[in-house]
């Protein structure tokens, strides 16, 4: 299946986000400014007091005038410290804000996404998004932000205090600035485009590493384990060559800029050797302009550093806005009500790709209530089927109905509503088990929560956890197995209680013991629901109202267990070696 990496906003589009955000929130804005704006302000007076204590040596004036500069100085450092510190802060916190807010929305967006379009992205674009493009963000607003605002501003108020000193020194600074504009000239062109290819190289290797492991078996089972190492190498080499890049680019940017430093040194100390030599400003002043200078380059060369922090962060930041921006999904103005549970499928079709279909002409009846189970050979089609039915793909031909009802018409929100779909792929929340199990039924009581897992032959285990139901699970908690895992899920369905439920292999990845325990946990949690089970293990097709046998996206034999054993069929063949090979 062909790739459709989910859309990156453009630069115009991030800045206009970045605009509306901080719009909102023009309080803290004005008042971040302000004290940066104070604490900069005081912090120009030291060089001048530094002048001022050189002019009264070289002049041979006695100690004691020294005090009084030097108390200014002490009163100087004491307030850029406390001024720079609430500016810090309110900038951090003005980022943080803005950072929540985009998070959100964000996370809005992409738990609402079609699932079929979080298939053709990959799981790896969104969870490298997640991770990686929200981590880079965030270092952004936190550390970057505040100190290229700062630096913004000391060199705008320090050009200032040069040309009050003297407009000749500012002249000697100035010599920097074509080297200063001609380096981010060079550097952002290259820089934008190689931040986004590796953005996008971490997530292609995430994905290819997310499809080889969590398909090991698979991958093992088709002897297709160079094959996909090969994938792992080419993707991980792709972003470890980005990144080398990204390292070189970066280096010949440092060189650029060491070079203006040292040329904007220069000129200044030549003009400091003229002007003195005239008379036409003391050895003091001469040394205000250099500490100017001094202080002047650093916050220029930080904030130019800045930009490769900058780049990096308007790469992940334009990934963010590309999902929050994705329109909301269309929702039927009078969704149609279902009469009942049923699921039927009439000359359903559905290609991955065009021209080579998955499915083909399927026609299905389930009747309300009924349990049938999905047999087949990898790749028959079965788990296509479920997915089509639980509303994740749209069918290339052919209807879907749910209760006599199609899915367009039902809409996504009625279409979970009646149908629940459980992989052999469960997710454990970090956190209390309760809030884990409430994510189906969030206004779900305790004793309903004990009833559930009673209900699914979970409540021994979940009584013998050190704190029963507040017992931390997930990552950095309490870790489950397997089954017990497979169980939350089930329980969870229970919860739900949607009136149709799919089981696509939810006993597959447990062991013989394991697999006996769930399903006797999937039956009792199918009780009064129309059940689809696509089945791995032929034992749970045996205890079905009827089985639909597919073949390479065919259905091609359809009873009950008794009747397509004795009809000798492909069921028959399956069902013998199956027998066979039990323990």
């Amino acid at each position: 299946m062909t790739r459709e990496l989910l859309p990156v906003a453009d630069g115009r589009r991030v800045r206009a986000v970045v605009g509306e955000l901080l719009g909102q929130a023009k309080g803290q804005t004005a008042a971040a400014f302000a004290m940066l704006v104070i604490a900069t302000a005081i912090g120009r007076f030291t060089a001048p007091l530094l002048g001022r204590v050189v002019d009264l040596v070289t002049e041979h004036r006695p100690a004691v005038e020294l005090v009084t500069p030097v108390v200014e100085l002490v009163l100087v450092a004491v307030g850029q410290a406390i001024a720079t510190a609430i500016g810090v802060s309110l900038v951090a916190r003005l980022g943080e804000t803005i950072l929540a807010t985009l998070r959100e929305r964000f996370v809005e967006r992409a738990l609402g996404l079609p699932l079929d379009q979080l298939e053709r992205a990959g799981s790896g674009d969104l969870t490298s998004r997640v991770t990686n493009d929200v981590s880079v963000v965030a270092d952004a607003v936190r550390e970057a932000l505040p100190e290229l605002g700062q630096s913004v501003l000391t060199v705008v108020l320090t050009l200032g205090a040069l040309a009050l000193l003297d407009w000749r020194f500012l002249l000697a600074a100035l010599v920097a600035v074509p080297i200063q504009v001609w380096t981010v000239r060079w550097y952002v062109p290259r820089a934008k485009p190689l931040y986004a290819s590796q953005r996008e190289a971490v997530g292609t290797q995430q994905q290819q590493l997310l499809d080889t492991i969590g398909g090991a078996a698979t991958v093992r089972a088709f002897r297709l384990t160079d094959t996909h190492l090969d994938r792992v190498r080419q993707r991980s080499s792709s972003a470890v060559d980005l990144a080398l890049q990204g390292v070189r680019l970066v280096t010949r940017f440092y060189a650029r800029l060491n070079l203006a430093e040292f040329v904007g040194l220069s000129a200044i100390l030549a003009m400091g050797f003229l002007l003195v030599g005239a008379n036409a400003v003391t050895v003091g002043v001469a040394t205000a302009a250099a500490l100017y200078f001094h202080s002047l380059f650093g916050p220029i060369t930080t904030a130019l550093a800045l930009v490769d922090d900058a780049q990096a962060a308007t790469a992940s930041l334009a990934r963010l806005i590309g999902v929050a921006d994705l329109p909301p999904v269309a929702e039927p103005s009078q969704p149609a009500r279902p009469v009942d549970a049923s699921v039927k499928t009439a000359g359903t079709g559905f290609s991955y790709v065009d021209g080579h279909p998955v499915l083909r002409d399927v026609d299905l009846a389930v009747a309300p209530g009924e349990r049938v189970a999905l047999v087949g050979a990898s790749g028959a089609g079965k788990t296509t089927l479920a997915k089509l039915i639980a509303g994740i793909h749209r069918p290339s031909a052919g209807s879907i109905t749910l209760g006599g009802v199609g899915l367009d018409e039902l809409g996504p929100t009625g279409v979970r509503q009646m149908v629940a779909l459980i992989s052999q792929e469960v997710h454990v929340f970090a956190g209390p088990l309760a809030d884990d199990l409430r994510l189906a039924h969030p206004a779900a009581t305790d004793a309903e929560l004990l009833a559930a897992l009673e209900k699914v032959g979970a409540l021994s285990w979940v009584d013998s956890l050190p704190d029963g139901l507040a017992t931390v699970v997930g990552e950095g908690g309490h870790q489950l197995t397997v089954t017990q895992a497979q169980q939350l899920a089930l329980v969870r369905l229970v919860l739900a209680d949607p009136p149709i439920a799919i089981l696509d292999e939810a006993t597959a990845d447990a062991g013989s013991a394991g697999a006996r325990v769930l399903e006797s946990s999937a039956a009792a949690a199918l009780e009064g629901r129309t059940a689809l089970v696509v089945a791995h293990r032929l034992t749970q097709a045996s205890a079905s109202d009827r089985i639909v046998v597919l073949d390479a996206g065919s259905v091609v034999e359809t009873g009950t267990h008794e009747e397509l054993v004795a009809a000798n069929g492909r069921y028959a063949t399956l069902w013998a070696a199956w027998s066979g090979q039990r323990p």
